[in-house]
């Protein structure tokens, strides 16, 4: 089976590194020749994968049409506002398109696999998602996710795939579930940055972990989402690993922001993709749409959007009303 990783950051990377340990001949495909033949020469991916020997049988190929031409299996892993460009040179693809970001596109509230499905309707869609820093799933640090499609059988080749003593893929029918808890859960870890940079402790991160749960069940669910999914990797085991980990983009973004930082800088001082801020503004407009009370997706919009001060957002959000724990 000739296997394609679409996109050469830190979790394409890592994923082709998946594949090939698992005894899969890979073809890395990147936007960047001259990025991709750094790697090659090198064998590293030091621009974002630091520190990890890759192997030289590797294929790269720069060139779309000929990296996925008699591809069966290809990895989604481009960000997600690049996603539909790139998604729109697959319109005959009939092959498995795994998508494995993380994200909301704003204009048509689609998850990303609603994107894979407008633009490569013969293709057949799943997703990837769950607890998993790039970096530790390339070191073989034990790692669970969960690949989900409608087609059970989809999801069955992704874990087949991808299956490892290291690398353990559960499967689930609830791509939506999935992919809504992966999204979300990225804005929430701002927040998350933001209490850690304002030196608050233990006892709101948990607050902000429970209560971020509930909102993004909350919205998922009113998407058509299953309950019961957010309860898992994909949501909150994710959310738990990128509101506390170091490595965490989206964590060290609202970090930044706790400590005084200007947005701007932040920005243009990052190297990857904090897919979180994209997402806030995606996600304002799905629980607008919607009805869904989201304060906390909502004060790190603001935030992020309407340049709001950190003080004053958490001074809003704990100093609303009293209620009952739903």
């Amino acid at each position: 089976m000739k296997l394609t990783v679409f996109g050469a950051g830190a979790w394409g990377t890592a994923l082709a590194l998946v594949l090939h340990r698992n005894g899969h001949p890979v073809t890395l495909w990147g936007h960047s020749a001259e990025h991709l033949e750094e790697v090659r020469h090198a064998a590293r991916n030091e621009r974002y994968l630091p520190g990890i020997d890759l192997s030289r049988d590797w294929s790269y190929e720069p060139n779309l049409a000929r990296a996925v031409d008699g591809a069966e299996f290809v990895v989604m892993a481009v960000p997600s506002k690049a996603l539909r460009e790139v998604a729109k040179e697959l319109g005959s693809y009939a092959g498995i398109l795994l998508s494995v970001t993380k994200g909301i596109e704003h204009d048509s509230g689609l998850t990303m696999c609603g994107v894979l499905r407008e633009c490569a309707p013969r293709a057949r869609i799943a997703a990837l998602s769950g607890p998993s820093l790039a970096l530790e799933v390339a070191k073989r640090i034990p790692t669970a996710v969960v690949a989900a499609s409608e087609d059970v059988a989809v999801a069955q080749t992704a874990q087949s795939l991808f299956h490892s003593p290291t690398f353990r893929v559960y499967t689930s029918t609830d791509t939506l579930g999935v992919e809504m808890g992966g999204a979300l859960k990225n804005v929430v870890a701002i927040a998350a940055g933001v209490c850690d940079g304002m030196g608050f402790g233990d006892n709101t991160k948990a607050t902000l972990l429970t209560r971020g749960i509930v909102e993004i069940r909350r919205l998922g669910v009113q998407c058509g989402a299953q309950p019961e999914t957010f309860a898992g990797l994909s949501g909150l085991g994710d959310l738990t690993v990128t509101c506390f980990s170091k490595l965490s983009r989206n964590r060290s973004l609202g970090e930044r922001l706790g400590r005084g930082e200007k947005l701007a800088n932040i920005l243009a001082s990052s190297v990857t993709v904090a897919e979180g801020y994209p997402t806030a503004r995606s996600a304002r407009q799905l629980a607008r749409r919607h009805g869904v009370s989201t304060p906390i997706l909502d004060e790190v919009y603001s935030l992020l959007y309407e340049g709001k001060d950190v003080a004053k957002a958490l001074q809003d959000l704990v100093g609303r009303e009293s209620k009952a724990e739903d």
